[in-house]
């Protein structure tokens, strides 16, 4: 039996990085692709209800969506060039999405929209909820089992 042989400090891959990276990827890619429908093709695509008060609330979520959207193209760039500060960026792209998720599942629940007649229009905002919500505990939780692996990316 050989021992194994750790790499490098500055070469060290936590496991799944590949995986998280493809997570983040498709949660930035996800959320402009939402965007765009929304204002550039047909929100009605998309709208879970019909009301003002539903289109006041998403209307309501773009620059923090932003901000979701650069800390998950942070945390794949420092993942990609295995940065140390890959751990602060899935971390801070993983909250955003939990907490957008949150925001999200309670207005549903006290306006009534999981119980919409549309189920159509239901399945998709039940898909959004479940994905933000566990890509994005997926994410921290991946971040943190490995802490000590990707702060010692950057070689410290």
């Amino acid at each position: 039996m050989t021992a194994r042989i750790p790499p490098p400090p500055g070469l060290v891959t936590p496991r799944g990085r590949g995986f998280v990276i493809g997570v983040l990827v498709f949660g930035v890619v996800a959320t402009v692709a939402y965007w765009v429908v929304w204002f550039g093709v047909d929100r009605e695509l998309l709208a879970s209800a019909h009301t003002a008060s539903y289109y006041a609330f998403e209307n309501s979520f773009p620059l923090a969506d932003v901000w979701m959207i650069a800390t998950g193209v942070a945390a794949t760039l420092a993942l990609a060039r295995r940065r140390a500060s890959a751990f602060l960026w899935c971390v801070a792209a993983g909250t955003n999405s939990v907490y957008l998720g949150l925001l999200d599942v309670l207005f549903d629940l006290e306006n009534g929209i999981y119980r919409s007649a549309d189920g159509g229009a239901v399945a998709v905002e039940v898909s959004i909820n479940v994905l933000t919500l566990t890509l994005g505990a997926f994410v921290i939780i991946w971040a943190w089992t490995r802490r000590r692996e990707l702060v010692r990316l950057g070689g410290f």
